[in-house]
């Protein structure tokens, strides 16, 4: 067989098409190799993981593009007219149909460049909660505290407002109790604060507080104040939330229950 034959029904010889599937072949290995380059040198320049996974997948979809082409133009077919061509079907899909695709994809754009929020922030956005995992070229991965996997339009995201509870260094935890008005409350206002200066996790700066917020029907409710490191805020919460109880049922401090009179008239 000599390789200058023409493959019957293809119009192309078997020389064309060994050529082709080697330029298939090592554009594949130069693209993955480039690409590999391009995300550790976007590393070192200390760019953003998020930004660098976007630029990534965009890079690598042109690349294919790109390679597609030149496959093609190796197997004989005028990529010329085939580029008129996609670019006219492109241009008329893109018109009537892809708007949204369109706005997500600039929306990742803005998002990586703009940065709202980085990998492993726990954000909430448009009435969900969790933790970035990445920007991808229309949607942005979260998942939840329970391991659900979520996935929003970067439109969506963009164009809503974002919660970053991870953005700051430092946090308040807030916590509430309730204490009895036949109580001492200036004693109760004590132990608080005195388990507030106990916890080693709690900021001396800005310093603790306990405050009067509110005066309800059976209970005036008070509020456990506290500064702590933003990787701290739920184990400090959780530890007030608790330790409180323990420390009022410990001083005989009552926290009143929900109490409701019932009046009867009449005969029984």
């Amino acid at each position: 067989m000599d390789l200058n034959d023409v493959i019957p029904y293809l119009n192309i010889s078997w020389l064309q098409l060994l050529i082709a599937i080697i330029i298939l072949v090592v554009g594949f290995v130069v693209i993955k190799i480039l690409m590999a380059v391009l995300n550790k040198i976007m590393i070192r320049v200390d760019l953003p993981e998020l930004l660098v996974g976007f630029v990534s997948r965009v890079l690598r979809i042109l690349l294919y593009i790109v390679l597609l082409l030149v496959f093609l133009g190796a197997l004989g077919f005028e990529t010329g007219s085939a580029m008129l061509a996609m670019s006219a079907i492109v241009g008329l899909v893109l018109g009537f149909g892809l708007q949204d695709t369109m706005n997500n994809f600039f929306a990742g754009v803005w998002l990586a460049m703009v940065r709202p929020f980085k990998k492993d922030d726990w954000i909430t956005v448009n009435g969900f909660s969790g933790r970035i995992d990445a920007i991808g070229i229309m949607s942005t991965e979260m998942v939840t505290a329970d391991n659900v996997f979520i996935t929003l339009p970067n439109k969506t995201v963009w164009g809503s407002p974002i919660v970053n509870n991870s953005h700051m260094p430092t946090r308040r935890v807030a916590v509430t109790v309730g204490a009895s008005y036949a109580g001492d409350l200036d004693r109760a206002i004590s132990v608080a604060m005195d388990l507030l200066n106990r916890h080693p996790l709690i900021l001396k700066d800005p310093a603790p507080s306990v405050i009067v917020t509110e005066l309800t029907d059976t209970k005036v409710n008070l509020s456990l104040r506290a500064w702590v490191k933003n990787a701290d805020y739920w184990k400090v919460n959780w530890d007030l939330s608790k330790s409180v109880v323990e420390e009022f049922r410990r001083n005989g401090i009552e926290i009143p229950l929900p109490r409701m009179d019932v009046r009867v008239q009449g005969e029984v």
